[in-house]
Order: C-alpha cells, then sequence, then structure tokens
C-alpha cells in the first residue's frame, strides 16, 4: 500500500483528546488530531493533579462555575481566617511580655473545648446561614483583643459559630460531591476537591505573609481588610450557591414544580427551577407539612382512621392536625409514592392558607374544604389521582431524578389493614 491510507480506526481520552489511526506501507501509525497537547504537558498535569479523571464528562455541567465561585469564596475566608487568628494569638499574649503560657493555653482549649460542643449541639439541632457565622466569628476574633476583659468568653462564642460552620460545610459539601459525581466517582472528585482546598489555602498564607506585618498594630487597616474579604466571601458564596443545578428533588423545588404545573400545565427544568428556589429562608406564611410524623399524630380513634382511608388505596395515610399537613408512611414506600404523597401535602397546604382562593384545580379543594378537614383530604386524594401520572412523566422528561430523592422524611413507619396493590 502506498501513501497514507483513510484513518481505520479513532480513540480519545475523555473529550480533551483525540488520535487517529492510519496505515502507511502497512504500518499502523498514530497521528495526534488535536494540537492541544497531550497528557504529559504542563496544563495535562494540572488537570490530572486538580480535576476529576475524565473531565468535564465525568462532572456535572455547573462544576466549573461552582469550584470558581468556591475556589473565591475559601481564598478570601481564608484571608480573614488569617487575620482573625492574628488577632486571637495578640489577645491571648503573644508579643505580650505579662502574659504567661498558663492563661494563653487554658484560653485555647476553652475555645476548642465550646467549638466541640457547638459541633455536637449543631449536628443535632441542624441550622442555617452558616457562612454568614463564620464571618461574624472572624470579626468576634478580631474585636476580641480590644476587650480584654471579655477576651475568653468572645473567643469561646466564636469558636462555636466557627465549628457550626464545619458541621454545615461538611454535610453540604457531602451533597454536592454527590451531585456532581455523574460516573459514581465521588471519591475522586472528594479528593480533588481536597486537593483544590489546599492549593487555594497555600495562596491565602503567601498572601497572609504579606498582609500581616502590614496590618500588625494598625487596626484600622485590620478592620477595613476583613470587611473587603468578607463581602467578597459572602457575595462569592452567593453566586457559588446560585450556580448549583440540582437535578433531586427536595420539598422547596417539588413544591415550586408543582404550582407551575397547575397554573400553566408545564414543568420547569431543573435550570428554570433551582433559579427560583430561595437561598435564604424565606418567612412567608405557610401550613406547615410534617413527614413521616407517628400515626397517633394523624388519628386519634378508629373512626378518623376510617375518615383516612377513604378514597385512599395509597401507601400513605395523610390529613390535617394542629394547623399541620401530616403524613404516615408505610416502610416500603416507592420513591414515586414519597413524590405523590409530598405533592398531596402541597396541594392541602396551599388550599389551607387564609386569604383568596387560589385558581385552577386547587380551587375546588378549597371549596370542599368548608365542608370539613376530612373532607377535603378526601377530595384530595381524587386531585392527585388525576394530575399525578402526568405530572410525574414530565418530571422525568426533563430530566429530573425521581428515584433518589431528597425528601425530609422523620423515620417513624407504620402498617395498617391491607397493602395498597
Amino acid at each position: 500500500m502506498d501513501g497514507e491510507g483513510a484513518p481505520f480506526a479513532t480513540e480519545t481520552y475523555g473529550s480533551q483528546e483525540k488520535w487517529r489511526y492510519r496505515l502507511t506501507e502497512g504500518r499502523v501509525v498514530v497521528r495526534e488530531k488535536s494540537e492541544a497537547g497531550g497528557r504529559s504537558s504542563l496544563l495535562g498535569l494540572f488537570k490530572s493533579v486538580f480535576l476529576p479523571q475524565g473531565y468535564p464528562d465525568s462532572v456535572s455541567k455547573d462544576y466549573l462555575q461552582y469550584q470558581f465561585w468556591d475556589t473565591v469564596q475559601a481564598f478570601s475566608s481564608s484571608l480573614s481566617g488569617n487575620l482573625s487568628t492574628q488577632a486571637s494569638l495578640r489577645g491571648v499574649g503573644v508579643g505580650n511580655q505579662e502574659a504567661t503560657v498558663a492563661a494563653a493555653t487554658v484560653t485555647w482549649l476553652l475555645r476548642d473545648g465550646t467549638g466541640m460542643l457547638g459541633r455536637i449541639l449543631f449536628a443535632w439541632i441542624k441550622g442555617l446561614v452558616a457562612d454568614v457565622l463564620n464571618d461574624v466569628a472572624m470579626f468576634m476574633e478580631i474585636l476580641a483583643p480590644s476587650f480584654p476583659a471579655c477576651f475568653t468568653l468572645i473567643v469561646c462564642i466564636a469558636g462555636v459559630f466557627k465549628s457550626i460552620v464545619g458541621v454545615a460545610g461538611g454535610a453540604t459539601r457531602a451533597a454536592l460531591t454527590l451531585h456532581q459525581a455523574r460516573r459514581d466517582n465521588m471519591a475522586d472528585v472528594s479528593a480533588k476537591d481536597g486537593s483544590q482546598e489546599t492549593l487555594v489555602n497555600l495562596a491565602g498564607l503567601l498572601v497572609s505573609l504579606v498582609l500581616i506585618p502590614l496590618v500588625t498594630d494598625n487596626p484600622l487597616l485590620t478592620f477595613t481588610l476583613f470587611f473587603f474579604f468578607t463581602v467578597l466571601h459572602l457575595l462569592a458564596n452567593y453566586r457559588a450557591v446560585r450556580s448549583v443545578v440540582m437535578e433531586t428533588l427536595n420539598e422547596t423545588r417539588l413544591s415550586i414544580l408543582l404550582h407551575h404545573y397547575l397554573s400553566d400545565d408545564q414543568i420547569l427544568s431543573p435550570l428554570e427551577a433551582n433559579h427560583r428556589e430561595p437561598v435564604f429562608p424565606d418567612f412567608k406564611r405557610r401550613v406547615p407539612i410534617k413527614l413521616g410524623v407517628r400515626l397517633g399524630e394523624l388519628v386519634n380513634s378508629p373512626a378518623e382512621l376510617q375518615l383516612a382511608l377513604k378514597n385512599n388505596r395509597k401507601p400513605y395515610l395523610i390529613g390535617v392536625k394542629d394547623g399541620s399537613v401530616c403524613v404516615c408512611r408505610r416502610q416500603d414506600m416507592p420513591a414515586s409514592q414519597e413524590i405523590k404523597a409530598v405533592c398531596q401535602a402541597v396541594c392541602l397546604s396551599t388550599a389551607l392558607l387564609p386569604g383568596p382562593a387560589p385558581e385552577g384545580v386547587l380551587k375546588t379543594l378549597c371549596a370542599v374544604g368548608r365542608q370539613g378537614l376530612w373532607e377535603m383530604v378526601s377530595e384530595s386524594h381524587k386531585l392527585i389521582e388525576n394530575i399525578f401520572p402526568s405530572f410525574l412523566d414530565g418530571l422525568r422528561a426533563h430530566g429530573w431524578q425521581t428515584d433518589r430523592l431528597l425528601l425530609d422524611w422523620d423515620e417513624w413507619r407504620v402498617d395498617w389493614g391491607k397493602k395498597s396493590d
């Protein structure tokens, strides 16, 4: 065979590199199609160290944007943290000849001890706005040396706030890693995130080596830089959270999707729904929804149990008690029925709100509610059977995950009567 033949095979490494195989004079030769550089290049080395293998195909589409803003917030937080550490060390007596080692050690141990207690309590009660608390904690540490009489108390409270940030950060990081890993590569995504964080902290350390001598004995410059880094930290955090597009369903996203479907007969995409999900707590008046409650919280008599079972052959019981929509569930309830139960609870919660009756199908539910709460519940069973099949199909068609959910069910499970078919 003379000359170069047509390519008889191609191969790729992820989506970044591609080679073509040709036959030339009876021999196989490899010719790289891309001029972007091979795996041994500096860029390739950087990617292999700091990005998950197979990037960008092995991670979610929002990975790069989120990691960029996460890096910015981590860098600014690192600088703010170094400023607060410098203030804390000055507060415990570093550089002060009158301070004793024992006093400084006791203060530091109290600070760490209250932080451990805070981690335990927060893991139990949960909470929000962790990054705001992180900035508040660092501000308190910077402010503490100005109040020597209350220094220990202030740094202990700051330690509790920082411990809350650690617990919340670990929980949210785990959920984001699960979201970003698209090839069951959570370990790799988590490891590369750790490498990125180490690089950012190293950069923060180098910058701090320049900043610390400048801010020593200069409170005005310390507070000015801290304010700047704090604003940058909070802004980057907001942008990072807004860049995430979760395809898993929680109660808030499911409520947004259902209300839009009932009003416009359309399913929002994950991008549209995530942009409508509030970042900060929503203090609008609403009827609470309790998922996975005890049977005794829902029915108090055999008559009420019969009312709960009226028009209901589902693997859950639902009703209204003490101003809340309560849902009992069976042990083996499939994910699609969990979605149905929450959708029905959202319909009841909306219909029970005081004020003008909602439009559309929920208007009928409100009208029936005037006859009694159990009548409203019975009517809601008919309503959800009519709308749910097409709603569930729409969720699946628009890329929502309907087999893995983030619904906040309590652990109570109830078995009653004969199971539905």
